[in-house]
């Protein structure tokens, strides 16, 4: 019979270094490392009012977090069920339409939010307004739709967060899907009792200039006035139920972390909007999931740490991260303007155990 110690699986090197929280002080470091600064600018206040997020940065940005989902959520399976949260518009003016969610006891406990989709009904056009704009290139047909979290502070201000965006056709109609994911995990972050959900959805040009279309205008979706109930706004709330996969390597949110809790990866929320140094300077987002490593190792036997002595102690540690896309202002020839960054490893998506840098998986059973 084999010795158990040969029961061990291969070794392979960790993606990242120890799973200890993040400090704002890392964060500043790495942002600052990334732009190539040695300290932290301070936008000219007058700037900031004037300065508008152009579309080509949302897109970029959008993009970025869309890739950052994408990489959370391969390789997991949904819950069997999701849920599925009906919304209403709460108020419009213009092209900008304001959805609420009571989102309260939606989210089951024990769980951990996968993707969170809204599904808007985009109405047909009527044909004899589509004539009454004359020809329409599929290029100048096309509007963007850009929904934002509003969070309504104490003093009663708001705050925008950008979520995603995507461009529509006038000529199209149906069900358009954007991606909330991140407005979800910020309002999972708010103290309870928690307010509704809020969603901003605006739609505006494409192009802008005196030549731009104004088919933008002509993109309407269902419920704007309509009575309740037909094609009324909806968000899908896709799950991961954590008795059944716990396999994932999250913590239980409902038992506290003790000395004898096995190497898991546990929430940690990181608000930018409560460090002084980001105020003015990190436009997007406010804040977000960063996850850290918590918990114990097992050791191997003592005949292998005989053997390999050289080997510490097996130590719970982040194994697969992900960037952390970001706009921030940015002062160059006498002008501000937003820029997007991608900070790499600020995301922990998976903890394991290692020892001085080499992954040990958990024993096989013999």
């Amino acid at each position: 019979m084999r010795p158990l110690w040969l029961c061990w699986a291969l070794w392979v090197l960790p993606l990242a270094g120890p799973g200890v929280a993040m400090t704002g002080e890392q964060l500043l470091g790495s942002l600052l490392q990334q732009l190539q600064l040695s300290e932290v600018p301070v936008p000219d206040r007058v700037d900031m009012e004037e300065l508008v997020i152009p579309a080509h940065v949302r897109a970029q940005y959008v993009a970025l977090l869309r890739r950052s989902h994408g990489d959370r959520s391969r390789g997991k399976r949904f819950s069997h069920s999701f849920r599925e949260v009906a919304g209403r518009f709460l108020a419009s003016e213009a092209s900008t339409h304001l959805l609420v969610f009571g989102m309260e006891q939606r989210l089951p406990p024990n769980s951990e939010l996968v993707q969170a989709v809204l599904r808007l009904f985009q109405e047909p056009v009527p044909k004899a307004t589509l004539h009454r704009h004359g020809r329409l290139s599929p290029r100048s047909a096309r509007a963007r739709v850009t929904v934002e979290w509003l969070r309504v502070r104490d003093d009663g201000s708001n705050r925008t967060s950008l979520i995603d965006s995507r461009l529509v056709s006038v000529h199209e109609s149906g069900w358009k899907v954007f991606d909330v994911t991140e407005a979800v995990n910020f309002w999972q972050q708010l103290s309870r009792p928690r307010p509704p959900l809020l969603l901003q959805v605006s739609v505006q040009r494409e192009h802008l200039g005196p030549l731009a279309s104004s088919a933008h205008k002509l993109v309407r979706f269902a419920s704007q006035g309509a009575p309740a109930g037909l094609g009324e706004p909806q968000l899908e709330l896709h799950t991961l139920d954590l008795r059944d996969y716990g396999a994932q390597g999250d913590c239980d949110p409902e038992a506290p972390v003790t000395e004898g809790t096995r190497c898991c990866r546990q929430e940690m929320y990181i608000d930018l909007q409560g460090m002084k140094w980001a105020d003015n300077w990190v436009l997007e987002p406010p804040g977000f999931l960063a996850y850290e490593c918590v918990g114990t190792c097992q050791q191997p036997p003592e005949a292998l740490a005989v053997k390999w002595p050289f080997l510490g102690p097996r130590q719970c540690i982040a194994s697969e991260t992900a960037s952390l896309p970001m706009i921030v202002s940015i002062k160059e020839g006498g002008r501000t303007r937003p820029q997007v960054v991608s900070l790499p490893n600020m995301r922990v998506q998976k903890c394991s155990c290692a020892s001085d840098g080499a992954l040990v998986p958990r024993r096989l059973q013999p």
